[in-house]
Parts: structure tokens; C-alpha cells; sequence
């Protein structure tokens, strides 16, 4: 049998001193390069130390904490005061997050009481002695058009204000030229007149036969007080420019403090919301109607009503084509009638500017009715307005003065206008 050393031995001892591979220790059996951590120290963060030392935890930053992080977001391990102030901050938080969206769907939901109202006749304008009504504007025009507003006498002799038993027109010269005695080469002349009455509230009918266009032409129908505009602020409920491509916009121009950024009932295509005359370069708060709402195609489908109800819970704007005038209306427009029509049996206005967010008492006083025809200006003879969007030939000005037959549509005419005034508007 042969010899086997000792550290051969099946028998031998392992942790004896003579054996060459002596066993580790039970906490060293694991892998050198990574020791086994402790059990109080697993999964604790970094650098904490064993529950028995007295030592605090440390957070991952190395400052002294009582809990570790993953500790402090379990809730198994929090005291039942922690549990219930958790659940109180929760409960608040979820009651103001419900009382703020009540608040705010209620404000989103904030509308005026457009409630009926008995209106009687106050002001009549037949067409046989329409301009007797009316001031002439004739100093220079404020929209920088190029145009010259005659005085009434030079009005009537040019033909561009006359009437009759059945219709009120109101023109642009369409005779003139930049080699006529009296040229146009420094402005084309037209009218612009405004009612000798003011009103601070109203329901107002228009009854248009014909609207004018072409390009170069801006006409409006509008209420404004003109001496102290944007003050007392200014209701465009007809207005286009050119050959009215773009179709009737309805506009209200104020200073500050006018918003339309609210809840709204009506049929048109909203465009701004802020009514300030400083914002958007004036385009003021403004609304679109369709396109048979003004020009060639008004004209052809034999005109039309347009009512418009000025009252402290707002302005509303209507547009009754001639084939489908409300019984009222239709009554209400004969020159001879005093009946009032009821804005409440209308439905939803073709524009619609509540009083939510605007003081419609104070932004509107002294409003007069005004009807005019501008040439070019600041819209119409706006290089991409007159040009880019309406397709207009030449220069404005230009094509103005050397193209009388261009203005052989611009006209208007009109049948009665009639207003009425209600207690409590």
C-alpha cells in the first residue's frame, strides 16, 4: 500500500494548518469581487448601518435620514398617522381639483339673457324721404381712401344720393375719368351720410335691395359714433371690400376690456376674438357670413333684411334673405307699418357678440346709423387684399381713376330702415 501524504487524506482535516486549500469561513463563501452584504444593509441605500449600531440611516446623498428611500414610499411600512394624513391631502386635493373645473365649466357656460323684449317704433325711414334723415360727412375720409365725400348739394347734382317712393340709392361716380374737366385722378367721388338721431340701444331693420362691388369699392353699413370713435365704439353690421369675395363681415370695434373669447350662439364663422381697436392692426372682433350674404350673389337672390339688436346683453346680427323673411319682418318693413317685430321668435343670429366679458353699456353710446362707399383705403386698396386675395387688376388707385364703368355696380339701395326701442334693453 503506498504512502499518501497527509494532505491526501479522504480523512484529513480540512482546516488543518497543513492542508494547502484551507476552507473559508461561511461569510467568505461567495465571490471575492462582490461581497455579500449584510442582511440589515440589502436593499437600504447607500452607506446605512446595521440596526444595532445606533448609527442613522444615510439618503443617497449622504445626509442622516430615519427611513430609507425605499422605506419612506412603501405604505406597509408608514404609521397609521402617516396613512391618514396622506388620505386627507388626498381627498383635499381631489375636492379642489373638482371645485376648479365646476368653476371653470360654469365660466366656460356663462351666457347672457337675451329674454323677450316689447319693442315699439321709434324711427321710420322711407325711401321718398330717406336722405332727409341724414348729415353729409364731406371732409377728408378717415380710412384713407381715395375718395371725395360730397356735401349734399354736390351729392344730388352728381347723382350719387337720390330716391324714390320705392328705393334709396347711395353711389360711387361712374362717370368721371383723369381726363374729365372735373377729374378723378386725385379721388373718386361718392357719399357717406350718418342719421341725425343717435341711439344707445335699439333693434334695428335695413332693408337692402342691392349691395355694391367691385374692385376698388369699400362699402359699409355700420353704427358708430364717428366724433368719438373707438370711445364709444363702433357696430359694423355690413361691410366687404372689392368684388366681396370674402362675404359680409360683421365687426365691433372698442378700446379695451371686449372680449368674445366666450360661449356664443350663431350661425357665422367667428374670425378674432379681441375687440380692441389697438390689436390685430383694427380688424376689431369680427364674424363671416356666407357668401349670399353680400354682393353678387345678395343681389341676384333679390336682397334682403339684416336686423340687428343692440341691448345690454349684447349685439346680435341677423340676415333674412328675401325669400325667407320671418312674417314679422316682412309686416315690419313696409314703410307705412309701425308693427314690431320679435327678435326672440328668430332663432340664432347670423352674429352673435354676448356681454359676458364686454360692457356693451359702456363700450356703446350714441350710435348713428352711417352708409358710405370708400374707394381703395387701408382694406380695400391693400396691396394683398386688393391684388393677392380679390384678384384685382393694376394699382388700386390707379384702376380707380382711369376705370369709371368698374363702379357701374357699386351702389346701394335700399327699401325702408326702421328702428325700435324696448324698457329694460
Amino acid at each position: 500500500m503506498a504512502y499518501k501524504q497527509p494532505w491526501e487524506s479522504t480523512t484529513y482535516d480540512p482546516a488543518s494548518p497543513l492542508h494547502p486549500y484551507p476552507q473559508q469561513p461561511t461569510w467568505q463563501q461567495q465571490s471575492p469581487a462582490y461581497p455579500q452584504q449584510p442582511a440589515w444593509q440589502q436593499g437600504s441605500g447607500v452607506g446605512n448601518y446595521p440596526p444595532s449600531s445606533g448609527r442613522p440611516f444615510l439618503d443617497q446623498y449622504g445626509n442622516p435620514t430615519t427611513k430609507s428611500s425605499q422605506q419612506r414610499w412603501q405604505p406597509r411600512t408608514w404609521t397609521r398617522r402617516t396613512k391618514l394624513i396622506v388620505i386627507a391631502a388626498s381627498v383635499i386635493l381631489l375636492l379642489i381639483i373638482v371645485i376648479v373645473a365646476a368653476v371653470e365649466g360654469v365660466r366656460a357656460n356663462r351666457y347672457p339673457d337675451y329674454s323677450h323684449l316689447q319693442y315699439s317704433q321709434v324711427a321710420s325711414y322711407a325711401p321718398e324721404n330717406f336722405f332727409d334723415n341724414f348729415d353729409y360727412w364731406d371732409t377728408a375720409d378717415p380710412a384713407n381712401g381715395f375718395v371725395h365725400y360730397d356735401n349734399p348739394i354736390d351729392a344730388v347734382n352728381r347723382n350719387l344720393t337720390y330716391s324714390s317712393s320705392t328705393s334709396a340709392i347711395l353711389r360711387v361716380d361712374n362717370s368721371q375719368t383723369d381726363e374729365t374737366s372735373t377729374n378723378a385722378i386725385t379721388g373718386r367721388h361718392s357719399a357717406r351720410v350718418y342719421s341725425k338721431t343717435t341711439w344707445n340701444d335699439g333693434l334695428f331693420l335695413f332693408d337692402v335691395l342691392h349691395s355694391p362691388y367691385g374692385c376698388g369699392s369699400w362699402p359699409a353699413l355700420w353704427l358708430s359714433d364717428q366724433y368719438n370713435w373707438p370711445n364709444n365704439g363702433e357696430i359694423d353690421i355690413i361691410e366687404s371690400v372689392n368684388q366681396g369675395n370674402d362675404s359680409n363681415q360683421m365687426t365691433l370695434h372698442t378700446t379695451g376690456g371686449c372680449s368674445m373669447s366666450v360661449k356664443r350662439k350663431d350661425t357665422g364663422k367667428s374670425l378674432q376674438s379681441d375687440c380692441h381697436n389697438t390689436t390685430n392692426a383694427n380688424n376689431g372682433c369680427g364674424v363671416q357670413g356666407s357668401v349670399a350674404t353680400f354682393g353678387k350673389d345678395l343681389n341676384d337672390n333679390g336682397g334682403g333684411v339684416y336686423a340687428t339688436e343692440l341691448r345690454s346683453a349684447g349685439i346680435r346680427i341677423w340676415f333674412f334673405p328675401r325669400a325667407n323673411l320671418p312674417s314679422d319682418v316682412s309686416s315690419a318693413i313696409s314703410s307705412t307699418s309701425t308693427a314690431a317685430p320679435d327678435p326672440s321668435t328668430w332663432g340664432e343670429a347670423l352674429a352673435d357678440f354676448p356681454s359676458t366679458d364686454c360692457d356693451v353699456g359702456s363700450h356703446f353710446k350714441n350710435q348713428t346709423i352711417i352708409v358710405n362707399i370708400d374707394v381703395c383705403g387701408s382694406w380695400a386698396g391693400r396691396a394683398n387684399v386688393y391684388s393677392n386675395e380679390d384678384k384685382c387688376p393694376g394699382i388700386c388707385t390707379k384702376y380707380a381713376t382711369t376705370n369709371p364703368s368698374n363702379f357701374d355696380n357699386a351702389y346701394w339701395e335700399f327699401g325702408a330702415f326702421k328702428v325700435y326701442q324696448a324698457p329694460g334693453a
